[in-house]
């Protein structure tokens, strides 16, 4: 079974990109390695959500560009996508499963109510996955 490798150091810096965006939603890209089952993130990359919004989150288009710019500079795979909801359960809405469909990385999703994190993959639907910290 995949599962995605974070240290406490990595969960704090999105936790406090969390709390500084709050009430919308933040969001991340997590680079990292791939070994067999294992995705070890390595670096994070603190984006902004341009929709200004508690519900959903986008990129802009250069910073999408930016996104696989900062890949090849650190010759590490995009991994992993985070994002928070602040007001609601760390599972998948609906639009995030719509994206995780089309963008077939780890998805950890950081809860403002519950306070934890959580980390997803899809295959045909949602599924959890361990996040094991280093």
């Amino acid at each position: 079974m995949q599962k995605i490798i974070l240290s406490k150091s990595q969960k704090k810096i999105l936790l406090e990109h969390t709390l500084k965006e709050e009430p919308n939603e933040s969001c991340a890209i997590l680079y990292g390695n791939k070994i067999e089952e294992k995705n070890i993130v390595k670096e994070i990359w603190l984006t902004e959500n341009i929709d200004s919004s508690p519900t959903e989150f986008t990129l802009s288009p250069e910073q999408t560009w930016e996104m696989d710019q900062k890949r090849k500079e650190l010759n590490l795979e995009i991994i992993g996508i985070f994002h928070s909801h602040p007001k609601g359960e760390a599972y998948p809405s609906n639009t995030d499963k719509k994206f995780m469909e089309n963008n077939p990385y780890v998805w950890i999703i950081y809860s403002g109510i519950n306070k934890n994190f959580r980390a997803f993959i899809f295959n045909l639907d949602s599924v959890e996955i361990p996040i094991q910290e280093k």
